[in-house]
């Protein structure tokens, strides 16, 4: 690989950190790149970026590395949370990450890079890309454990041609160690998890800041109203915890779970018990879709799909497609599948692309 000037985006976190200090190793001139995307009430008791920013520096430090700081906050709010709470506002439960991949990891960033002369960008993915003929695939990462190409199926190619994922050949033990026998302060740094512009605050009442909520009614699947809800954009489909209807514990009384939002007249439809029928769909229609090579996959072939992160691959066909949407159909019902959320196509390790389940 010739040596190419390459800029990483670096969380603070041991992933980009392993990532940063593989490129130095590898000869690669490596500007390290902190970006704060998130402004609204960052303290210390929630996500606070003070902290992730000095983990950075200390890494940037040691491996010897240059260090700037970007803030994207006002792309994030236009291009991520706008669309964030438009979805939970019509009922959907929808993944930021996704669009902050896109629009700020391979867009923002990208575009700052470019204009800083630099050849690539790099992240801390799990994830790897593979270059056939003139073309780029997203292949899943190494480590199935941790593979992250499900955040990442709306790139295209010219974003791949621009981008480069360190550790994507790497299982997660592995980072860890190379991290430790760097003498890296963050080595043992616990994973990030959730949005980052929530962190650890009550999600509830993160919400309750940027939207009215409305209580309503919770009704069976057959119409028996049984309790009521607090607004329908804080539940999810499939979610069984704080429903407020567990029922008595102690009899043999299945657990309730969401199945579906009556939008419209305000409700919240439960159904008893994990395997209940309405929890299990044999198809699912997608829009807004994005495919990696710029063209869609054949119709009726055989693939493979996640309609929700560390998902088992589930085997499926594409039975109706067109520029707009797609019918996915599944070999074996799918549970829980949920509006708002996407569902993503893989060829064996090759991720194709996919679309916001509708």
């Amino acid at each position: 690989m010739r040596k190419q000037r390459i800029i990483i985006g670096m969380s603070g976190g041991v992933d980009s950190s392993v990532a940063a200090l593989l490129l130095k190793k590898q000869g690669h001139e490596v500007i390290g790149l902190f970006m704060k995307n998130w402004e609204d009430d960052d303290t210390d008791n929630y996500c606070s970026s003070r902290q992730d920013f000095i983990d950075a520096a200390s890494v940037a430090d040691i491996i010897g590395i240059p260090l700037d700081v970007i803030n994207f906050s006002a792309e994030y709010k236009e291009r991520v949370f706008d669309n964030f709470l438009s979805e939970y506002k019509a009922g959907r439960t929808p993944n930021p990450d996704v669009l902050c991949n896109t629009e700020i990891k391979f867009r923002a960033f990208l575009d700052h890079a470019l204009h800083l002369n630099a050849d690539a960008i790099a992240t801390g993915h799990y994830a790897q890309i593979r270059k056939v003929g003139t073309s780029f695939q997203l292949l899943k990462g190494e480590d199935g454990r941790k593979d992250q190409s499900y955040f990442l199926y709306r790139l295209d190619q010219e974003q791949l041609a621009k981008a480069c994922f360190p550790i994507g050949h790497l299982y997660k033990r592995e980072v860890r160690q190379i991290a430790s026998d760097s003498k890296l302060p963050n080595f043992a740094k616990k994973d990030s998890t959730g949005i980052c512009f929530i962190g650890e605050r009550p999600f509830r009442e993160f919400l309750n800041r940027y939207l009215p909520h409305e209580p309503g009614e919770i009704e069976t699947i057959d119409g028996q109203v049984i309790g009521q809800h607090i607004g329908l954009m804080f539940y999810t489909i499939g979610q069984r915890q704080g429903l407020g209807i567990g029922g008595v514990r102690e009899s043999d009384e299945k657990p309730w779970f969401v199945c579906s939002k009556d939008i419209d007249s305000n409700k919240l439809i439960v159904v008893q018990g994990h395997d209940h029928p309405a929890l299990l769909h044999d198809s699912l229609q997608a829009t807004h879709l994005s495919w990696i090579s710029g063209t869609a996959p054949h119709s009726n072939w055989v693939y493979a799909a996640k309609t929700r992160y560390r998902q088992i691959d589930a085997p499926c066909a594409i039975s109706r497609i067109d520029s707009q949407a797609c019918q996915i159909d599944f070999a074996q019902p799918q549970w829980a599948v949920t509006p708002g959320q996407s569902v993503v196509l893989y060829e064996s390790k090759v991720c194709l692309g996919g679309g916001i389940i509708d």
